[in-house]
């Protein structure tokens, strides 16, 4: 922990007494008792404030607050902020904000929204009772306010559930106005009738400073409103895929209601599609107070695009109160520039950016819509571009650490979600964690965080380790193995993947395996490690090849024993370096056969390789592509972010905005450009264009630590201008 707080953790009285539910545990972990979460403690939000008077406006005031699942803060009625970056309760964060401006001579007063959701998901460290929130205000250097039994609580009622929709992932909310404590967040709101908070002296929350920024949140208004004349509503525009609430004002009599209808695209008859293909189901129902004006105000946020507004006959609609409050990681839109004479690459870039940008959250996720989950594998593609788009690369370090902290609690093997209270497992995805502190150490050289991480990779290998037969390769048991997905992406890939895994050794895995090794042990030589034990490489390469090269020699094939080869179990292999030059120009024509034959996941590893191998004009090929299996595809579909899969009916529950097809703008740098860090933390920069002869023009321009790299082609010559004292390589 790195403070002493004065104040005391205060929470909804109904939890007092409730022991916390261990819910830590390895996914196919037998005979583990059912767990039992009172139904009356789900779904719950409570509202609490404190008054109190400053003899003059502060030079100075800082904030420290969590809660426990989230929260969202108000100052003497304005907003703060929201939080904290879910975690565990072991490691557990808050928000730091500077409120001087907020703060008056005088009466004042902090109110907290704070709400337990209560289901074992991948969206909140929730269901195991720990509940409430702490806050602790100084003013000028000295403790001025913390929580404790004084503060005043009540319930806020109006939330009704609607249902549960995605994985457990959120409760629609029937906001009935009527329940709605109006002015609660102003100062001179009277709140005798409150109770007080209840303190919990047990409390077991170790807290630390959250290490990334709090969420951006802001408004935008839509850039289309249609009345829809049959039945008196409206069709909402708001220009591209979203993530937040929507609101508004309306008035009517008391009782009256307005539905809420949300989704990321319109049906054929031009009304929304709420029951959207992610499995959520956007439809909710306001009531209405019978106030002069009443204002909807949801709190959990969605990922939508169009909303449709139908009230009931009576209620009038104020037209101009549509909003959204977006909410995403701070993103200034500046850090990344793209332009290029290519029409539909320069919207490919747009749609990968604008993925990055709404699914980066408090962490990374998935999805900001079915799962709100963070992904390892989906991060081996999302921090890398995030990297690029934001030129910030703090949640990429807070990645690390997330995955890095749930380890000892469940596997040192690694989780494929963190945080979270949904325990999932992929071995693949937990072999690309070295590959992803490889990755961060070459963006930031941040080279004692790298040593303190590299442990957590160091125990994964050792932990697959213990599943090698006598030749070196592995069959991992104890973790599903994905090789890629939807399952239909696998490019017939002929090993059984389901629970039990099949029997023998398959190609994938023991790829990745490979890759894991060699990224640590390039950790410890650019770290200068020598007082470890090396992976035996050489002679896993060979145990590799005799199991996996068909016995034409020029190709790989999916396991042993079988005669397919599809594309992932050539990719690897050539990506890591498992081929030679008698088979690389065999892997390569499969690969140049089969293209973008899996999906946007394994997309990004396919086209790593290839650039690896020197196949650059197939790269920018591959991404500019006109097949189904496009980029251009999701353009063609409508895309303002990128999609799941490569079009939208390729997986019956596709999320149309999923980060991990963002796989163009990295490898557009890296590979096309030609521009990478040649010494961690771009201390010293390589340049390397590789531009196709299609592409007239291009402006490209994206932070690194040290400032801002440009990069200009035109009529045949590329420029490139780094930050002072950095030396490129040409």
């Amino acid at each position: 922990m790195d403070k002493i707080w004065r104040a005391r953790w205060i929470m909804d009285e109904s939890f007092l007494g409730q022991r916390p539910i261990d819910l830590y545990h390895k996914e196919f972990e037998k005979d583990r008792p059912p767990v039992h979460h009172r139904e009356d403690l789900k779904n719950i939000h409570m509202l609490t404030r404190k008054s109190f008077s400053l003899n003059a406006a502060p030079r100075e005031a800082i904030l420290d607050i969590t809660a426990d699942d989230y929260y969202k803060v108000y100052v003497n009625g304005r907003f703060v902020g929201q939080g904290p970056a879910q975690g565990n309760y072991y490691h557990y964060f808050y928000n730091r904000y500077d409120v001087t401006d907020y703060l008056q001579s005088g009466e004042n007063t902090i109110a907290v929204h704070v709400y337990y959701q209560g289901l074992v998901c991948r969206a909140y460290n929730s269901a195991e009772y720990r509940q409430g929130l702490i806050a602790e205000l100084a003013v000028d250097g000295q403790f001025a306010l913390g929580t404790d039994s004084t503060w005043k609580t009540e319930r806020a009622r109006e939330y009704e559930s609607g249902g549960i929709i995605g994985y457990n992932t959120q409760f629609l909310e029937h906001v009935d106005n009527r329940l709605k404590k109006t002015g609660w967040r102003e100062t001179g709101y009277d709140d005798s009738a409150w109770g007080y908070a209840a303190e919990h002296i047990a409390d077991d929350h170790r807290l630390f400073v959250q290490p990334t920024p709090p969420l951006a949140v802001y408004t935008v208004k839509p850039v289309k409103v249609t009345p829809l004349t049959e039945d008196g509503g409206y069709l909402l525009d708001f220009g591209e895929e979203r993530t937040g609430q929507f609101r508004m004002s309306a008035y009517g009599g008391a009782g009256q209601t307005v539905e809420i209808r949300c989704g990321e695209e319109l049906l054929d008859d031009g009304r929304v599609r709420y029951g959207m293909r992610c499995n959520c189901s956007y439809k909710e129902t306001w009531t209405l107070s019978g106030a002069e004006t009443d204002e909807l105000e949801f709190y959990d946020y969605k990922a939508f695009r169009y909303v449709e507004v139908l009230p009931a006959p009576g209620v009038r609609v104020q037209e101009t109160s549509f909003a959204v409050d977006v909410r995403h990681y701070p993103l200034d839109e500046s850090a990344l520039q793209f332009a290029s004479s290519d029409p539909m690459l320069d919207q490919i870039w747009s749609i990968c950016k604008k993925g990055v940008q709404y699914g980066s959250q408090e962490t990374f996720v998935d999805c900001p819509s079915r799962e709100k989950g963070q992904y390892l594998g989906d991060n081996t593609i999302i921090a890398n571009t995030h990297s690029y788009v934001s030129g910030d690369l703090r949640l990429f370090r807070k990645s690390l650490l997330d995955f890095a902290l749930l380890a000892p609690r469940v596997c040192p093997g690694l989780t494929a979600v963190a945080p979270g209270h949904f325990m999932q497992e992929f071995a693949d995805y937990s072999l690309q964690y070295p590959l992803q502190l490889l990755d961060y150490y070459r963006h930031t050289g941040d080279e004692a965080f790298v040593r303190d991480m590299l442990p957590t990779a160091e125990r994964m290998v050792a932990h697959f380790a213990g599943f090698r037969r006598e030749d070196g390769l592995i069959r991992i048991q104890d973790k599903p193995n994905l090789v890629d997905w939807p399952y239909n992406m696998r490019d017939d890939y002929d090993f059984r993947l389901a629970n039990p895994i099949g029997d023998g050794y398959h190609n994938v895995i023991n790829a990745f395996y490979y890759g894991a090794m060699l990224a640590v042990s390039e950790l410890r030589a650019l770290l200068d490690i020598r007082d470890r034990p090396a992976y035996e490489l050489r002679s896993f390469k060979q145990s590799f090849r005799q199991a996996f090269l068909d016995r034409s020699g020029k190709r790989f094939v999916d396991a042993e024993g079988s005669a397919h080869s599809s594309l992932h179990a050539n990719a690897l292999p050539l990506l890591f370096g498992l081929t030679e030059k008698d088979d690389r120009e065999g892997v390569i024509r499969l690969i140049r056969e089969k293209r973008l034959s899996c999906g946007v996941y394994m997309a990004y590893f396919v086209l790593k390789a290839l650039a690896g191998a020197g196949e650059h004009e197939l790269v920018y090929e591959l991404i500019r592509s006109e097949d189904l299996h496009s980029w251009s595809t999701m353009v063609k579909e409508g895309a303002t972010t990128c999609f799941e899969v490569w079009a939208k009916d390729l997986k019956p529950n596709t999320s149309l905005c999923h980060p991990w097809a963002s796989a163009p703008i990295p490898l557009f740098i890296e590979e096309i450009a030609g521009i990478k860090p040649a010494a961690p933390g771009w201390t010293a920069v390589s340049f390397k264009p590789r531009l196709p002869a299609e592409l007239d023009s291009i402006e490209l321009s994206f932070r690194i630590p040290a400032g801002t790299i440009r990069f200009r082609y035109e009529n045949g010559e590329a420029t490139l201008d780094v930050p002072d004292g950095i030396p490129v390589q040409r």
